[in-house]
C-alpha cells in the first residue's frame, strides 16, 4: 500500500526518484503514469491500470463524456520503468500539466500514488486542514468500520 508523502527533486531531463518504499510495489508488475484529475499526475500499478482500462473501454464511444474520459485516461498514459537509481522519466507534456519544475511531492493514496508540484500540494493540504469542511464533505462516503 502506498502511504505518506515524500519530497524529491526532478533533474534537468525530467527524471524523478521514486521513494524506495514505493519501488518494490511497482517493480514486480510495472506501472503507468497518467494525468490526474487535478493539476497532478497519477501512478497506477499495472493490475489497477488494467482494471480501470477495461472499465473505461466498456464505455460507449458515442457518449461525449466517455470519449473525454478515454482521452484523459489513454492519451496521457505511459508505461513507466525504473532506472538503476529508482527514477522514472516524466514526459514534458505531463510535467507541464502538473506544473512540475525542479521539485515534486510524491503522495501515497493506498492502491496508487500521485505526483504534485509543491505549490499545488500545499494548496491541497490547506483544504484538508478545516475539520468542519472535512466532516461535511466526507460524511457522504460511508466510512464505517464493519
Amino acid at each position: 500500500m502506498f502511504l505518506g508523502q515524500y519530497y524529491h527533486n526532478i533533474d534537468e531531463k525530467g527524471r524523478l526518484t521514486i521513494p524506495a518504499r514505493y519501488r518494490e510495489l511497482i517493480q514486480s508488475d510495472g506501472a503507468y503514469l497518467l494525468q490526474g484529475f487535478e493539476s497532478n499526475l497519477i501512478i497506477l500499478p499495472s493490475p489497477y491500470f488494467d482494471i480501470l482500462s477495461h472499465r473505461v473501454n466498456r464505455t460507449s464511444f458515442t457518449d461525449p463524456t466517455a470519449r473525454a474520459l478515454r482521452r484523459l485516461f489513454f492519451a496521457t498514459a505511459s508505461q513507466v520503468e525504473l532506472d538503476k537509481l529508482g527514477r522514472i522519466l516524466i514526459p514534458q507534456f505531463l510535467r507541464q500539466h502538473a506544473g512540475l519544475d525542479s521539485e515534486a511531492v510524491v503522495a501515497g493514496l493506498g492502491h496508487y500514488f500521485e505526483i504534485w508540484s509543491p505549490t499545488f500540494w500545499s494548496s491541497q493540504i490547506e483544504q484538508l486542514r478545516d475539520p468542519q469542511q472535512n466532516a461535511g464533505r466526507f460524511s457522504v462516503l460511508d466510512l464505517l468500520f464493519e
